[in-house]
C-alpha cells in the first residue's frame, strides 16, 4: 500500500516556474514507477511525465518536453516535477501515481496509486 500527498501547487503568471512534490509512504518507494497526470475543467485527465524506480529513464508528454522535468529522491520517498515557462493551457489539476514496476507507461488504467491533486493556475 502506498499513500501519496501532492504539495506546490498554485497561481502563478505565465512565464513562470513552479515545483511539484509527492511524498510517497512506505519502504518500497524505490520499486515503483512514478507519474504525472493532469486534468483541467470539462477535460479527460492526461498523461504529463513518467520516471522509472531508479529515476534513470523518464517520459514526457510531447506538450511538456523541454518545459517540465521530472525527477525524483528515493530517499526522501519523494517526487518531483519542476515546471518552467508555464503557459495558460497548463493550468489543471495535477495528480501523481504510482505502479509497482520498472516500465514506463502514459496510460493512466496502469497505475495503481493515486494522489488527491494539487491546483496549479497559471495567469496570461
Amino acid at each position: 500500500q502506498v499513500q501519496l500527498v501532492e504539495s506546490g501547487g498554485g497561481l502563478v503568471q505565465a512565464g513562470g516556474s513552479l515545483r511539484l512534490s509527492c511524498a510517497a509512504s512506505g519502504r518500497t518507494f524505490s520499486q515503483y514507477a512514478m507519474g504525472w497526470f493532469r486534468q483541467a475543467p470539462d477535460k479527460e485527465r492526461e498523461f504529463v511525465a513518467a520516471i522509472s524506480p531508479p529515476g534513470g529513464r523518464t517520459l514526457y508528454a510531447d506538450s511538456v518536453k523541454g518545459r517540465f522535468t521530472i525527477s525524483r529522491d528515493n530517499a526522501m520517498n519523494t517526487e518531483y516535477l519542476q515546471m518552467n515557462s508555464l503557459e495558460p493551457e497548463d493550468t489543471a489539476i495535477y495528480y501523481c501515481a504510482a505502479r509497482q514496476t520498472w516500465e514506463l507507461t502514459s496510460r493512466s488504467s496502469l497505475y495503481i496509486y493515486w494522489g488527491q491533486g494539487t491546483q496549479v493556475t497559471v495567469s496570461s
